[in-house]
């Protein structure tokens, strides 16, 4: 072999090796908010209300659904290899809570130790009662709705709205 062609499979080599190393390489991922804490420690409990809050950190991730309707402001690092699912690094939560008025009542930070790992229990979800088929759950409400005595579902005799027909 020549010295030219060896030089050629060398810069083969290290470009394929360059290429494979590539898809090795650690991935990481911002999510949600982007936390600036001067701006998080400017809110203060009894002072600022929800305009205000609203102005200093923007619109929340999420609104509470009950309640006095708490504002979360939440923020996720995550890192994962290639084809791998992504893991958690570091996560901040910052919950603002509010009176009937709107104004600001507490304000509490999380973190990490927030995040839940949920693992299913196989590919089934277990749940309390009789076990049914594809075909039970497919045919089995076949005579029963509309028979006799099978709830109020319009058995009567009478026509409808309570009076005898002539």
């Amino acid at each position: 072999m020549s010295v030219v062609s060896t030089r050629i499979v060398q810069i083969a080599a290290l470009g394929l090796v360059a290429s494979a190393s590539a898809g090795c390489t650690q991935l990481r991922s911002h999510q949600g908010y982007v936390v600036d804490t001067d701006l998080v420690n400017s809110v203060q409990p009894g002072v600022d209300n929800r305009q205000s809050v609203l102005q200093t950190l923007g619109k929340p991730t999420l609104a509470g659904q009950f309640d006095q309707g708490d504002w979360y402001y939440l923020a996720r690092d995550s890192r994962n290899l290639a084809f791998r699912n992504p893991r958690p690094n570091a996560q901040i939560t910052v919950q603002i809570s509010f009176d009937q008025k709107g104004t600001v009542t507490a304000i509490r930070r999380g973190g990490l130790d927030q995040v839940a790992s949920v693992k299913p229990y196989g590919k089934t979800t277990p749940t309390l009662g009789r076990e049914r088929g594809f075909f039970q759950d497919l045919f089995g409400n076949i005579g029963t709705v509309g028979a006799a005595g099978g709830g109020s579902g319009g058995g009567s005799n009478t026509g409808g709205g309570g009076r005898d027909r002539p």
